[in-house]
């Protein structure tokens, strides 16, 4: 039954209402049942002003979900029902925030031994990595929520919570920031951390010396237990039994649970069902390749941490030329920072795109930058790099602009603003279209598909 409206209604919130019925309708037969009960149905549509439409998230989850994997489909569909440009802006609902309390334990379960600290679990996180000290973006925003909510209010909502990513994009630093910010709020809650190597090699001593006992009041006496590393535990049965139980006697205590891995838990091969099928119970969140912007940033904190003076400019140019993990950056940091003690040369951004290219010859080989890959379209298509950049409408440089556009989006993982600087500030919203354009026509030509599959593949040199 449509929702009634009083009179009492601003018109704006009326006229957003009905535009957001409509959208909902079209929104649901695009996304998942799940998506849309869990998030796009919780908005509430606010106020609609010059074409701006407001849409309140009730919680700070929802509110990144959102913005991260739905914001651009909603003004899309916005935009459709109104007839004309619809932005959408997705806020966070305004509330009396309470103390997170941590979950009642009773006697029966917990002995008083257990009420330990930080400290006496034997476990020090690391004082530099902290929620502060995490750059925030586009690639990690939905990590860094998960963890902060899980850090706020240990055992409620997101529990377990599993975040999965490559080597040296932030997993551990958020397991430290986790902790860090309990020994901060609630000093006297027991935080463990292990990785998976570390679990066997207790556990295959506690065996070889009859303390599994002792092995398993350790583990399972944590009231948050972080584990790093879960894929080294693939293909050893005997320790994966051991975390399997581990993991229910904390679970049903309402004990938090986080877990990181190099890949999602129906990618741990060799990994028992039951164990898999625990890890995906909670929340699982992946962390991709930072954008260009989030690089800087993180260029840009680092050097701070350091003491050392870096422009955004020059921070810029250093996260255009490096590609990479985060430890890839914190390496040409050290580098640049090495070279430009010993000769003095000014900071400037030509200085470090010169060492920053050795650095990345150095590395191994790097993704190709915005110029290879218009060069690259641009021969395949027989059109001038000047046309693609341009604003022509032809079918075959318009074709071959959307096609620019895809690949930049696949390989450099910028975001829309710094897509549309880089084809001649052009609009975000004119880079979204032309890349999911592409996108539709490649789920329905695989012969399309295959050529700019093939053209991406050529755009990397030979290992």
């Amino acid at each position: 039954m449509p929702d009634q409206y009083s009179l009492e209604d601003r018109p704006d919130r009326v006229a957003l209402a009905a535009l957001w019925d409509q959208a909902l309708d079209s929104l649901g037969r695009q996304l998942s049942s799940t998506s849309m009960d869990k998030f796009v149905r919780t908005l509430t549509p606010d106020s609609l002003d010059n074409g701006v439409a407001i849409l309140v998230a009730p919680g700070q989850f929802v509110y990144e979900w959102v913005k991260d994997k739905f914001q651009e489909v909603i003004e899309e569909e916005l935009s459709r029902a109104a007839g004309k440009p619809v932005r959408v802006e997705v806020r966070m609902k305004v509330h009396e925030r309470t103390r997170a309390v941590a979950p009642p334990v009773t006697v029966s379960e917990t002995p008083a031994s257990n009420g330990t600290s930080l400290e006496s679990t034997g476990f020090i996180p690391s004082h530099r990595q902290r929620f502060e000290s995490f750059v925030v973006g586009t690639a990690n925003r939905l990590a860094f929520a998960g963890a902060t909510a899980v850090a706020d209010s240990p055992g409620g909502r997101f529990n377990p919570l599993f975040i999965y990513s490559q080597s040296g994009l932030g997993k551990t630093h958020l397991l430290h920031a986790i902790a860090n910010r309990l020994l901060a709020t609630q000093p006297r809650l027991g935080v463990a951390y292990m990785t998976g190597q570390m679990f066997t090699e207790e556990y295959v001593s506690a065996v070889q010396n009859n303390r599994v006992d002792q092995f398993r009041r350790k583990v399972r006496s944590a009231q948050v237990w972080l584990l790093d590393d879960v894929q080294l535990l693939m293909g050893r049965d005997k320790t994966q039994e051991e975390l399997f139980h581990a993991f229910n006697h904390l679970h049903s205590l309402g004990r938090q649970i986080v877990v990181c891995s190099d890949r999602p838990p129906r990618d741990l091969l060799n990994t028992h069902e039951r164990l898999r099928s625990r890890m995906e119970m909670g929340l699982v969140i992946d962390i991709q390749m930072p954008d260009t912007e989030t690089r800087a940033a993180i260029l840009l904190k680092r050097a701070e941490q350091e003491g050392f003076l870096m422009e955004p400019g020059v921070a810029m140019a250093a996260a255009e030329q490096v590609s990479g993990s985060v430890r890839n950056l914190e390496g040409a940091l050290n580098r640049i920072m090495a070279l430009q003690s010993v000769d003095r040369a000014p900071l400037t951004p030509e200085y470090v795109r010169e060492i920053c290219a050795a650095y990345c010859r150095d590395a191994g080989p790097s993704r190709p930058g915005f110029s290879h890959i218009l060069k690259a379209v641009a021969e395949h298509h027989k059109v001038s790099e000047q046309e693609i950049m341009g604003t022509s409408r032809k079918a075959n440089i318009a074709h071959a602009r959307h096609v620019a556009v895809f690949i930049t989006r696949e390989i450099l993982a910028d975001s829309w603003k710094h897509i549309g600087a880089l084809f001649g500030n052009k609009d975000h919203t004119t880079m979204m279209h032309g890349y999911r354009k592409i996108r539709e026509m490649m789920d329905r030509d695989r012969q399309l598909s295959s050529s700019i599959k093939g053209l991406m593949r050529d755009l990397y040199p030979e290992s």
